[in-house]
Parts: C-alpha cells; structure tokens; sequence
C-alpha cells in the first residue's frame, strides 16, 4: 500500500470513529443563482455535527474515430469539513485520479469574521469561470468538461494563499479576492541550462505547482464578483494577474519569468426547462519571446477561448427527474498571439462541437452521453469522439 493511500485510509477510519454528518442531498441545485460547489456545500452542511463527509466521481468511456476507446475512472474526490466552533471551519478534498495518483484539491481553514466577510487560508481553488469552481459531474454537461477549461483555465487550477470572500444579499454581489502563489515557468535541467515548463499546446496547464513543493517569488492577485440580482442568471468577472516563479537558480536570467493578465466573464441562466451558459477568458502574457528564447519553447503571447451552450430539459417539470437534451460550441486557441520571431501554429486554433443528453436519474446522480467534432485550424490531429459517462456527488 502507497504512503499516499496509507494516510488516507487512516485518516477515513479516523472520522469513521470520531463520528459525522453527511452534506444535505437537497442543497444539490442546478439553478445558477442558489448552486454550491462541493466546499460551500461542506461549510454549509455541518448540520449539528463538528465532521462533515461528502464525495464525487466520475467513470467515463472515450471513443475516438478510428481508435481504441478507453475506459477510466478519472477521478474520485474525498471531501472532508470540520467545524472548530461557530465562525472556524476547515475544509479539505483528496483526490484519486485515474485509481493510481493522489492529490490534495483544496485544503483551507475558513474564519467568518462577520455575515458578509470570511477569511480563507490554504489551497484553494483560484475563482476564474464556471468549471474552476462548479466542475462536479452533476454541475455541466458534458462527459468531459469544456476543452477550453483545460487548456485555457487549467482547470483544476488551484494554488496556495490568502484572502477575503463573502456577499452582500442587499445588493445581489458575492465577490472573492485573494493572493497565491503563482505558476513555475523554468527551472534548472542539470546539464547548465534552462527547461521551460509552460508551451505552446496548453498555455500554462504545466506550470500549476498545486501546493507541491511550491517555489514562491512574487505574489499573484485573483478576484472574483458573482451577481446574481437577476431571476435565473448568475453573471461573473474573474481576474488573475502577476508574474510565473522560477528557481533560485535561474529566476535572475533574462526570460526565466513571464507576466500575467488574464480577463474572464460568465453567465449561467435557468428558466423553467431551459438552461444557458457562456464564457470568454483572455490572457495576455508578456516577455514571451525572451522566455521562449532562453528555453526554446512555442509559448504564445495571448490565450483566448469562448463557448456558449445551450440545454433544454425533455422531461415535465412535475417530474423529479431531468434529461436534458444539449449543445455546446467552443472555439479556443493557445496561439490568439505570438511575439518575436514565432509563428502561430494553426493546430493551436480548436474549435469544439458538443452534442448530447444529460439524464439526472436522482439528485447527485447522472449519466451522461455525448458526441464531440473537434477541428482545428490546420485541420490535422483532431479525431471526433463519442463519449458516456457516470457521475456521482453526494
């Protein structure tokens, strides 16, 4: 038995002895303006039990035109919440992806300081988009979460921090702030020279240091504002911006580092038996052609990506059950911008056409099946693929 499994399974007996509560299977919403991810959900579930439990999952099955398919349980998620008294709560994920890798997703203590303003430590997730936050399998459509949720917003994107969150009913407006520590863009590779983490196919994905080891010089700022005045809509303005972090060994050489601005809108809506939702991120990175000049890498300069997505539910409202029938388009390119003497690579321009059926057989329950077309500028490397999926969150 690994060390990593070890200590999980220690730590599921110990709280099977200390005794717990389970999350409410009614705070389960899909409607926009109520959703809670799977932390609110333990920092709200703690009904009259200092131990709160809950978890999700995911079994999937890939079919690419013309190529084996692959079967996976991608991902198993443990969630655990503790409250120390009426405003100290702490609150943790452990992930298991793919059966064999073992992650920490979140681990951060919560301190209310009043019933519009707490204060969060730790590792948490960074507030950017939709699926950042709400990527439970029962939250979006889809087998597979939105492509540019991967290569655009490394999702999941979480980083190590501090900072401030809360809402103000009065006026609709949640907002959320805080300060990370930022992506690792190069390192010493041994041999006297630089290894560049972050490329050109997927923008900063590899430069998440999620709370491994992480390597810290300047500071990042992350903030997020959620309104929510509207009937059925939930609009939200993310920004992240700040530098990458490099070793001590390398961080003073011309390029070792980049800047960071990234700009994110989004809006859900829910009416009757319909449902909507859209995003557009944009990042602009700076200094890209001295970093791919000390590492030899294909970094472009701006990241951009979109998706709009429609659903409709095929069933009577009377009905506890929902099966929604929908489609979403994403069009995203890791390649928007180049600087220096690079070329943008036509392969990096993607656009995603995803159709299918979402059938909520209970709340927390669902399962999914779905057909993706996927091309690219170039035309080439892309392959079309039928998806299903089972998804649990309780």
């Amino acid at each position: 038995m690994s060390k990593q499994l070890f200590l999980s399974v220690s730590f599921l007996l110990l709280i099977s002895v200390l005794g717990f509560s389970q999350t409410k299977t009614d705070s389960i919403s899909l409607l926009p303006q109520t959703q809670l991810n799977a932390a609110q959900r333990l920092l709200s579930g703690n009904y009259g039990s200092a131990v709160t439990v809950g978890a999700y999952g995911e079994m999937l099955y890939n079919q690419p035109e013309g190529d084996n398919g692959e079967l996976d349980i991608q991902r198993l998620v443990l969630l655990f919440g503790y409250r120390f008294n009426e405003k100290t709560q702490f609150v943790t994920e452990v992930e298991f992806e793919h059966v064999e890798e073992v992650f920490v997703e979140q681990a951060f203590v919560n301190y209310a300081v009043g019933s519009n303003v707490s204060l969060r430590g730790g590792l948490m997730l960074v507030p950017m988009g939709i699926v950042n936050e709400f990527h439970e399998p029962t939250t979006f459509n889809g087998t597979e979460r939105p492509a540019m949720d991967n290569v655009i917003i490394p999702t999941t994107w979480r980083e190590i921090g501090i900072g401030v969150t809360g809402r103000f009913n009065d006026i609709s407006l949640g907002y959320q702030a805080y300060v990370f520590n930022g992506f690792k863009s190069t390192e010493a590779n041994g041999e006297g020279g630089v290894s560049g983490i972050l490329k050109g196919s997927n923008g900063l994905r590899s430069g998440r240091q999620k709370a491994i080891r992480s390597t810290i010089d300047s500071p990042t700022l992350s903030a997020k504002l959620d309104y929510y005045g509207i009937p059925g809509l939930r609009l939200g303005l993310s920004g992240y911006f700040g530098k990458t972090q490099a070793e001590d060994d390398v961080e003073e050489l011309e390029g070792a580092n980049i800047g960071i601005s990234m700009i994110g809108i989004d809006a859900r809506y829910a009416y009757q038996r319909f449902t909507a939702r859209g995003q557009f991120v944009n990042a602009s990175l700076s200094d890209t052609d001295l970093y791919n000049n000390l590492t030899g890498r294909d970094l472009g300069s701006t990241l951009r990506g979109f998706y709009v997505e429609g659903a409709y539910n095929l069933l009577p409202l009377t009905q506890k059950q929902k099966l929604f029938a929908f489609a979403r388009y994403e069009k995203f390119n890791t390649h928007a911008d180049t600087a220096g003497d690079l070329i943008a690579n036509e392969a990096f321009d993607r656009t995603d056409l995803t159709t299918g059926l979402t059938y909520h057989i209970a709340p927390g329950v669902v399962v999914k099946g779905d057909y993706q077309f996927r091309t690219n500028a170039s035309d080439t490397d892309t392959k079309d693929r039928l998806n299903f999926g089972i998804g649990v969150w309780f």
